[in-house]
């Protein structure tokens, strides 16, 4: 995965192979390698989608993109490697160096022995993303490392995350050995210290193997400097790899498509994972744990009689069932669980730190729902393999937390399914992958949990009151008039006979909101707070003021979420910063420009704008009795 620098381990690997093998292997008529050819065969492409993290990568080609009859081929044959081996080059290399983005490869590869499908990762730790996209399906790790420079970080970190996916076997290629001399001692540190580290991140297996790539020394066969070695080549260490599979405990397959036919037939595709499925096997679906058996079954576009793991498939069941995108189809309900709350190990991608308490988007196959990071019960510094008390987890550290979601997913620990454990972390504004996850068990807290059916709801205490029940939420730069422009709108609506509650940022901060700070994490945990109290005033049909200066957008969105659409009014008091620095109240940006007060938003904290709020409020040119009675004018105008 990491280690040296400067040498592209798997290309050098396959290069030296293809000199003694050159002509392609063949294969059978129905796509698959022929055992008998003993040949290399050599054949790359592009994996589609390949910087997804570990949940996405789920075999299938994206919807709407048609692959050619020699992609179906490839994907049929690579569903049926009997191993899957992750390999990372660990030079940087000209897409590193232009900030052109390098994505993993998949190659079927073949010697002599069965057919091993390789993932060609780079090492660098910007790219380490797209190594965890390779050690996700992977069942083995050829790990490289540069004999001269030892064990780097970035190795041991890549072992922990190969770890953490479930690669239980690892190839070590220890290159270089002409630089120190083709000497054992060296070669001996370096194995043993690596061994030590990977029997407390439970991996099983670690083969080490001396080498000089660029010279060929014990790539394929034993080299004469290394007459000291009483061990396999790289090439023999890889076909002695065992074909061990994935981490599939569970049959199952999770719906990720819903077809229907000109007849009305139902079909139902995902992909399939773990023992062989049959047609008219027995299968359940969950949640509801109806029992349905397989009425018909095509695989990558075929008909068949069968579908082995890791295949492309879309299926017909003999009954007609309530079961959709998101929903899982599995042999045995007792294989999963069903909750909305689990601890699950992260691995953070994304330059943007997670907070605890901030709302992001859990993808899994099929479905995407919203959730919330509870407690980060620590980090894992990957180098000690030391559990360290954090707040947060900045880019491509590993932690483990609490995970609340919306809505409940259907699920089983990720060390017994990897279509069930995995999920991704989505950012709920921009889109972008944040990071991923994999779930260890769901919360027994959870189970105990169940929500009140109440015969008084929000509307029926809005009508008492007749009135709508809204959020007014009010953002902007401190000075900026937020709490005097909303003081004036309660006034009115109060005169009006509107039922009210205006919360303040300051006066929240005396009571409820003591305990935080200024932090990042401190500020994502006070708007939770009061949006979570926001909407309990808003369900008791009052219209709800809240002002607060609110700088991230992905704590308004989270809010937003919480309230039907109409019922959510953002605010945006729209004054420049050097205005709000002029004005400057009550001295605090003063304070802020010499130092005293750390973490203040326009200063040395980002504020982030309102992309498309409902009402923009001119703080610079107008008076705040004339803004207040802009808002009052738009609520009554869609009340």
């Amino acid at each position: 995965m990491a280690g040296s620098p400067s040498v592209p381990a798997a290309r050098s690997i396959m290069r030296k192979a293809r000199a003694w093998k050159p002509r392609s292997a063949r294969a059978t008529s129905d796509g698959r390698p022929d055992p008998a050819a003993g040949r290399l065969r050599q054949r790359r492409r592009r994996q589609e989608h390949a910087d997804r993290p570990p949940a996405a990568c789920d075999g299938q080609c994206p919807r709407r993109r048609t692959r050619s009859t020699g992609q179906r081929q490839l994907a049929a044959r690579n569903a049926r490697c009997p191993a899957r081996l992750c390999v990372a080059a660990g030079r940087p290399g000209r897409r590193a160096r232009t900030g052109h983005h390098d994505r993993c490869r998949l190659a079927p590869f073949a010697y002599t022995a069965p057919t091993v499908l390789i993932a060609d990762c780079p090492g660098h730790v910007e790219y380490t993303r797209n190594m965890a996209t390779g050690a996700s399906t992977a069942d083995a790790m050829l790990l490289l490392v540069d004999a001269s420079k030892g064990l780097s970080p970035q190795t041991l970190r890549h072992t922990a995350i190969a770890a953490l996916l479930g690669v239980r076997d690892v190839v070590l290629a220890v290159n270089k050995m002409d630089r120190v001399g083709f000497q054992q001692a060296p070669f001996e540190a370096i194995r043993a210290a690596y061994r030590s580290h990977c029997e407390a991140l439970g991996i099983l297996r670690v083969t080490a193997v001396p080498v000089a790539a660029a010279d060929g020394d014990n790539v394929s066969h034993p080299s004469p400097r290394l007459g000291w070695l009483e061990g396999p080549s790289v090439l023999a260490a890889i076909e002695a790899l065992p074909a061990t599979g994935h981490l599939q405990q569970v049959d199952c397959m999770p719906v990720q498509g819903l077809l229907r036919t000109a007849d009305g037939a139902r079909w139902y595709a995902g992909t399939w994972q773990g023992r062989p499925l049959t047609c008219s096997a027995l299968l359940r679906v969950a949640p509801s744990g109806r029992a349905v058996a397989v009425d018909a079954l095509y695989v990558a576009g075929t008909s068949a009689v069968e579908a082995q793991d890791g295949d492309a498939i879309t299926l017909r069941l003999a009954d007609e069932v309530d079961a959709g995108r998101g929903d899982v189809l599995l042999r045995d309900m007792d294989d999963c669980e069903h909750s909305d709350q689990c601890l699950a190990d992260l691995l953070w991608f994304d330059d943007t730190p997670m907070l605890p308490g901030r709302r992001y988007m859990c993808r899994t196959p099929g479905r995407t729902t919203g959730m919330r990071i509870g407690e980060l019960k620590h980090r894992l510094d990957p180098v000690s393999l030391q559990p360290l008390a954090e707040r947060q987890l900045v880019a491509n550290d590993i932690g483990r937390a609490t995970i609340a979601l919306d809505a409940p997913i259907t699920f089983a620990p990720y060390s017994t399914s990897r279509a069930l454990g995995a999920f991704v972390i989505v950012d709920p504004v921009s889109h972008a992958t944040l990071g991923a996850g994999m779930i260890r068990h769901g919360l027994r807290r959870a189970d105990n949990l169940h929500w009140q059916a109440l015969d008084i709801d929000r509307d029926a205490r809005a009508a008492m009151k007749g009135q709508r029940a809204r959020c007014i939420w009010f953002t902007g730069l401190s000075g900026a008039g937020k709490s005097t422009i909303a003081n004036r709108v309660e006034r009115t609506l109060h005169a009006r006979g509107i039922h009210t509650y205006l919360l303040d940022g300051d006066n929240v901060r005396h009571g409820l909101n003591r305990d935080l700070g200024f932090t990042e994490a401190d500020r994502v945990e006070n708007l939770r707070r009061v949006s979570e109290v926001a909407r309990l005033m808003a369900d008791a049909g009052l219209v709800v003021l809240v002002s607060f200066i609110s700088p991230y957008r992905a704590e308004r969105a989270a809010a937003r979420a919480m309230f039907d659409a109409g019922d959510f009014v953002e605010v945006f008091v729209d004054a420049p910063l050097a205005e709000v620095e002029r004005r400057d109240p009550k001295g605090l940006y003063a304070k802020a420009r010499r130092g005293e007060l750390p973490n203040f938003t326009g200063i040395d904290a980002p504020y982030e704008a309102p992309e498309s709020p409902e009402i923009v409020l001119d703080a610079l040119r107008q008076d705040p009795s004339t803004l207040a009675g802009q808002v009052v004018a738009y609520l009554a105008a869609t009340d």
